[in-house]
């Protein structure tokens, strides 16, 4: 029965690329704490990786399919997206990066006024181009398959050439440490780049984020000033937050 049930919750994690214990309990037909004890045994023998309220398909080195991507935690980065956006005053210069949730900040700027957007992320500027009070600069470089990420040397050179107000970046992971976590070189050298370049920096990542495991350190707490997130529950992080005085907004409290 377990390794019936193992290869169900296997199959959906695959498909869609995140599973919730709530979820899988009603498809199932079993408790929650079954689902747990699932889960746990399902990551310890490396076949997901285990989240806040259930688990992701990722080994620590290798994203999801950046689509997949896309439906996980979609209502949190929705809530994430509309949150980040009311950081943002009318008349600010911006960069955007690669991310589904960065994305879903782009999809809420419709209304602002007067706003010049960098983005690297081709998604974004498809999203935004037309906007009559909106100035979109698209930067320059190699366009990744995949993820439509323009990234690279020429990329972070272009990127050198501006100094903006507010930078928005995702990252595919975050340590309790504080840590801010990738799993794509070219794609963390490009964050790096952007942050440098940018008067604040606002990390937009839902809780799934946390304590998920990623190779590649894009930069620490101290290199943000605000995290917007659906809901922090992980306390050594938000201990952090606190010590780096990084802002906390939770979308969904």
């Amino acid at each position: 029965m377990s390794d019936e049930r193992h290869r169900e919750i296997l199959a959906l994690a695959r498909h869609t690329g995140r599973v919730t214990v709530e979820d899988l309990a009603a498809r199932l037909g079993v408790t929650p704490q079954t689902i747990r004890r699932d889960l746990n045994d399902m990551a310890r023998r490396s076949l997901l990786s285990r989240v806040h309220g259930g688990a992701i398909v990722t080994s620590g080195v290798d994203n999801i399919d950046y689509a997949a991507r896309r439906d996980v935690a979609a209502t949190a980065k929705a809530a994430i997206g509309a949150a980040a956006a009311r950081l943002i005053p009318d008349g600010a210069s911006l960069f955007i990066n690669i991310g589904t949730t960065t994305e879903a900040v782009a999809a809420n700027l419709s209304a602002h006024r007067d706003l010049m957007v960098i983005s690297n992320n081709l998604n974004v500027v498809d999203m935004l181009d037309g906007r009559d009070t909106i100035d979109v600069v698209v930067v320059g470089g190699t366009v990744r398959r995949g993820d439509r990420a323009v990234v690279g040397p020429l990329a972070m050179s272009f990127i050198d050439a501006f100094k903006v107000d507010v930078a928005l970046i995702g990252a595919s992971a975050i340590d309790p440490d504080g840590s801010l976590l990738d799993f794509a070189a070219d794609e963390v050298q490009v964050t790096q780049t952007i942050m440098r370049n940018a008067r604040q920096v606002i990390l937009v990542a839902d809780s799934g984020k946390i304590g998920r495991p990623a190779p590649l350190r894009i930069g620490r707490l101290d290199s943000i000033d605000a995290l917007v997130t659906d809901r922090l529950t992980d306390d050594r992080l938000r201990r952090a937050c606190a010590d780096h005085d990084v802002r906390v907004v939770e979308a969904l409290a």
